[in-house]
């Protein structure tokens, strides 16, 4: 599988324009981790990209994403991709079998929380987020309410980082992408 047959089915299930920006976000943290950890970039892209592909059809957690996976499966989609994407649903209890499981969980919640913080910021930039000020926005229930700030703590954990560093980590990922996700580097 390539990012394009990745891309193509994410344009196929999601016409909403957040759940591709969703997607490309994920996919810039997936990738830049996989170069921290010398792992396949190209695979943990397309699993950041394809990880929410079918929210819009299976809209709850009876469906997604175990239903999305069986789409996936019958794509061609290899196992593995397949089993990190179901792994980024806690509420499925997968068992992390790989540094891609970890992470997709952990860049999942998280990156769409650093765009959050930085779509308040006055010049709506990832350079003015800080550690301390998207701690502080996690305090804020009313922020980005449906996102569990138990995750994104959890996320971190998950991977062996201090949530700081991940917090830095992911807003550096995503300022390649940032204009296409309608933020500033």
């Amino acid at each position: 599988m390539h990012r394009e047959d990745a891309w193509n089915i994410l344009l196929e299930y999601s016409r909403e324009e957040r759940t591709r920006k969703h997607g490309i976000a994920v996919e810039a943290t997936m990738q830049a981790y996989a170069k921290l950890l010398h792992e396949d970039v190209e695979k943990w892209g397309i699993t950041g990209l394809l990880h929410d592909f079918d929210w819009e059809i299976h809209p709850t957690e009876e469906l997604h994403p175990r239903e999305g996976s069986k789409l996936l499966a019958a794509r061609g989609v290899p196992e593995d991709i397949r089993y990190a994407i179901l792994c980024h649903a806690p509420f499925l209890g997968m068992e992390y079998t790989s540094k891609m499981d970890r992470a997709i969980f952990a860049c999942d919640e998280l990156s769409g929380f650093v765009i959050a913080c930085a779509l308040v910021k006055p010049d709506r930039s990832l350079s003015a987020i800080e550690p301390s000020s998207v701690r502080k926005k996690m305090k804020d229930k009313a922020f980005a309410r449906a996102v569990n700030r138990d995750d994104l703590i959890k996320g971190a954990a998950d991977l062996g980082v201090e949530l700081d560093e991940h917090i830095r980590f992911v807003a550096e990922a995503l300022k390649p992408v940032a204009q296409e996700l309608g933020v500033a580097p």
